[in-house]
């Protein structure tokens, strides 16, 4: 009596399990940031690496946008500081902040952010389009938004802040 129990309970589980359907969704990795107690991210294809308490030697006579330039295993890097490009205010160098070395398909440079947040994998389509109210400034720079932490956190086009930083924008 007992294996026929058992059978039935065998059978039963087998057949729950045909109803599972699995469905691939695209994930996409990326990089969480704060720059002025605001939350941005970068696709991860498009970051490098990621530096913490790295030296920065200044160059005089550049913009207030270039911080300076690094030495990444005998490789100068410049780094530039988003915070004009975005409008925002710029705390300046603490001990939280990092930079990322991104690579665009014009450009590479670390850029400078106040903290690093994350780096996670997402579904491809929980990353929702940009508000349409978004300042004329930002509108070019952001690919979409999405939820994480129960806050919100603007994707960014790295080809896009590169470009305006070419342009003198930042």
């Amino acid at each position: 009596m007992s294996e026929t129990r058992l059978d039935q309970v065998l059978s039963q589980r087998l057949n729950t399990q045909r109803d599972i359907v699995n469905v691939d969704i695209p994930m996409v990795k990326l990089v969480i940031f704060e720059l002025d107690q605001q939350r941005f991210a970068f696709h991860g294809v498009r970051i490098r690496e990621i530096l913490a308490q790295t030296k920065v030697f200044f160059l005089p006579g550049c913009p207030a946008s270039l911080e300076g330039v690094i030495n990444v295993r005998g490789d100068i890097e410049s780094v530039i500081r988003p915070h004009a490009m975005l409008h925002l205010s710029d705390s300046g160098v603490t001990p939280a902040s990092s930079i990322l070395l991104g690579l665009g398909a014009a450009m590479r440079s670390g850029i400078r952010v106040d903290r690093m947040v994350d780096v996670i994998d997402v579904p491809q389509n929980s990353i929702l389009p940009p508000p349409a109210t978004l300042p004329e400034h930002m509108q070019m720079l952001v690919i979409g938004v999405l939820h994480f932490q129960s806050q919100l956190v603007t994707v960014l086009e790295l080809d896009e802040l590169f470009a305006n930083y070419a342009r003198g924008l930042g």
